[in-house]
């Protein structure tokens, strides 16, 4: 298997802070008091942040910025797309979830896909913070969002699936003993 380069073309560079760009204006309140300008300083500086965007972008996902850690001085983006995109629909949790599945075993897991971008999955806490920001993830049909579990909910054999319908986030515990109940729908 060859190895991607985690870095982008000029051309790749420019396009894709282009889409960040007009993403940032048009969505204001997902990131009150920030600044492009100085956004973009951030992802001149680390270069290799713009190559896991442009994967999340590759997948179907709409990256865009929702905080600035002070402390680190970090620019934070969640995948701000309305609903889960297809290129991360129908995904195990993790490797172990997709190894123990005997029937319609998907071809990834959700982890693995995350940590070959360079992202972090979504915790619990940060879905309800991107639920305050917009509506998303409607549609149960369309998919829904694996979210980062802590170890021990992941030892008593539990996932997180997370859902908004009827104005409500619906977090679902899944038991990962019955790999069938792993398919996104």
């Amino acid at each position: 298997m060859v190895q991607k380069a985690k870095e982008l073309s000029p051309e790749q560079r420019e396009e894709l802070l282009s889409t960040l760009k007009a993403r940032f204006e048009e969505n204001m309140n997902r990131h009150k008091d920030l600044l492009w300008i100085n956004v973009q300083a951030n992802l001149d500086e680390h270069s290799e942040k713009l190559w896991s965007l442009n994967e999340m972008e590759i997948t179907g996902g709409e990256p865009d910025v929702v905080s600035h850690d002070n402390m680190t001085g970090e620019y934070i983006f969640f995948d701000c797309s309305k609903e889960s995109p297809k290129g991360r629909r129908s995904v195990c949790y993790d490797r172990e979830a997709l190894e123990s599945r005997k029937k319609h075993k998907p071809e990834n897991n959700a982890m693995d896909m995350a940590n070959a971008i360079g992202i972090e999955m979504l915790t619990e806490e940060q879905y309800r913070e991107l639920q305050e920001l917009d509506n998303f993830d409607m549609k149960r049909r369309a998919g829904c969002r694996h979210l980062l579990t802590l170890e021990n909910l992941v030892e008593r054999c539990f996932v997180i699936d997370a859902t908004r319908q009827f104005l409500s986030i619906i977090m679902v515990q899944i038991p990962i003993m019955v790999p069938e109940v792993f398919a996104v729908l």
